[in-house]
């Protein structure tokens, strides 16, 4: 427990992908103290082991639960944002598809003016954390703590999906993280032994027994302590009391997305008009605070399956013992099996659609359920041009921050998620799924002009779960950190998570999180 006279190194807020590499990297010095603080739990539910079990974590105490703002462009509709409230964050709740982007995300960084951001010189952070089953290689690192092995289970439907696709002219991919990203294949993911490795299986338990690391779950941190434009460290909210704890080098903000620029507000640094409206006072008027959120929106284009072999069968006792004891079958399945990325028009310097592949109903979340056996594409826009905030309800903690994605605000936007739509509808009619090609759930046959799909788009679009950007690095008027993390105009304070991206990468994110906390931990160290 983090008493209130408690001196530590560093305080890490947020104990999520990035939060787990940062305290572990940090503490391999033993006479460095490191806090962590997390506002979940230790995360002790079993379906948090369970690969195909995920989406049941979904709205439960190990979410942070969030809603955006009704979207303008989608019907005014609330979409409903699952971050991970649990040590270990959105990697233990996520489907643990392990992608790092296109290589080009990362010299575009760089060409912004963020040095050392380029992907020759990223991707030794990406190997570094890496342990790969199929062996070490020009792109790809063994002996890291995240372990990234192929799929220990592959459904039938899948099979089906990887023919279909090289049926309509998409070639396999042998590694989406290799020499190019696009093609399609089974997803490679952060699994060991068939059971899920998050950042807390891979980082933080190992390095728990450290004397000099020091983890405190149930602790809301409330706001960064300062001496002008200084972090000295944080209050935080525990058992409805607040605590402090101080910081003799650094305050690292790794809260995530929603949370970092959410704390930074609270602790008067941002856009000054908005946190006087919140009623905070402004200590450092930052206006890129929050600004320049950027998500992937997924929709998903679902059938009937003629025959019984889907997921949507899978939670049987058997299933469960043999995963249990040989942790294979259904239930190691992490249900998006496989995918593709490609380009929806030429001149695309990167792909611009991925599409997911899952053997089961996937609607809503994986909340809503049908009795029928089912698959389903999830078509997604990972190069968006909409932009979005996050913003204050209130100068209280508790109070979660409004969001506004604000999806599907540009033409561009709208077309690629229809050219995806008519993509999966393409590969659905391939003689490769004529045996298990059930009726279309949705959007359904009827639907087929530029307006009905735009309209089952804004009906239906939803997250997938990618949100970055809104605490981006750089040095233009909107930049919240440097090239070094560091938070312009205050001293001693970095912010080390999705949030410094400063355009989201062409695939998932939990990888480029954390090779992003590995980069910074080294520069913590050598004192940059």
């Amino acid at each position: 427990m983090a008493g209130k006279s408690k001196t530590y190194d560093y305080i890490v807020v947020g104990a999520g992908s990035a939060g787990c590499v940062l305290a572990a990297r940090l503490t391999e010095d033993r006479r460095t103290r490191v806090l962590l603080l997390e506002a979940g739990g230790a995360g002790g539910a079993k379906e948090i082991r369970i690969p195909a079990a995920f989406s049941k974590l979904f709205k439960t105490t190990v979410d942070w639960n969030y809603a955006t703002e009704p979207e303008p462009h989608l019907h005014n509709r609330r979409l409903y944002w699952p971050r991970g409230k649990v040590l270990g964050g959105s990697s233990a709740i996520n489907a643990m598809i392990y992608i790092r982007g296109n290589p080009a995300d990362y010299d575009y960084w760089r060409e912004l003016g963020n040095a050392g951001w380029g992907f020759a010189e990223v991707l030794p952070y990406f190997k570094k954390s890496e342990n790969q089953e199929r062996g070490a290689s020009e792109y790809h690192g063994v002996g890291g703590p995240v372990n990234v092995a192929d799929p220990r289970y592959v459904n039938p439907l899948t099979l089906a999906f990887l023919a279909a696709a090289e049926e309509i002219g998409i070639a396999r991919n042998p590694d989406f993280n290799g020499e190019r990203q696009d093609g399609v294949a089974l997803y490679q993911v952060t699994q060991k032994n068939g059971a899920r490795c998050s950042a807390a299986d891979g980082l933080l338990q190992p390095a728990s027994e450290r004397s000099n690391l020091t983890v405190v779950t149930g602790a809301h941190a409330a706001r960064v302590l300062l001496e002008g434009k200084r972090a000295l460290g944080v209050a935080f909210l525990q058992d409805a009391t607040m605590e402090k704890a101080r910081a003799d080098g650094e305050v690292i903000l790794a809260g995530g997305t929603v949370n970092s620029p959410q704390l930074l507000m609270l602790s008067g640094i941002g856009a000054a008009d908005e946190l006087k409206a919140a009623g905070i006072s402004t200590v450092h008027d930052l206006p890129g605070v929050g600004k320049n959120l950027q998500d992937h929106p997924m929709v998903s284009v679902g059938y009937l399956c003629t025959q019984k072999i889907s997921l949507d069968g899978a939670e049987t006792l058997g299933n469960f013992l043999r995963w249990l004891l040989w942790k294979n079958g259904p239930l190691a399945s992490n249900v998006a099996e496989a995918g593709l990325f490609l380009r929806t028009r030429v001149g695309l310097e990167v792909p611009d659609l991925q599409l997911l592949f899952g053997p089961a109903y996937y609607r809503g979340h994986g909340l809503v359920r049908r009795k029928e056996h089912c698959f389903g594409f999830g078509p997604t826009l990972i190069t968006p041009e909409s932009r979005g905030t996050i913003s204050l309800r209130s100068a209280e903690p508790l109070d979660a921050p409004a969001i506004r994605a604000n999806y599907l605000s540009t033409d561009a936007d709208l077309r690629t998620m229809i050219a995806g739509v008519r993509l999966a509808r393409r590969l659905a009619h391939a003689k490769a799924f004529d045996q298990f090609r059930g009726e279309e759930l949705h959007p359904g046959a009827a639907l087929n002009s530029e307006d009905e799909l735009s309209e089952f788009l804004r009906d239906e679009l939803e997250t997938l779960y990618h949100p970055v950007g809104t605490c981006k690095m750089g040095n233009d008027a909107l930049a919240v950190v440097d090239a070094q993390l560091r938070v312009h105009g205050i001293e001693r304070l970095r912010v080390v998570d999705a949030s410094i991206m400063p355009r989201v990468p062409a695939g998932n994110t939990n990888a480029p999180v954390m090779m992003i906390a590995e980069k910074a931990a080294e520069m913590i160290r050598e004192g940059a």
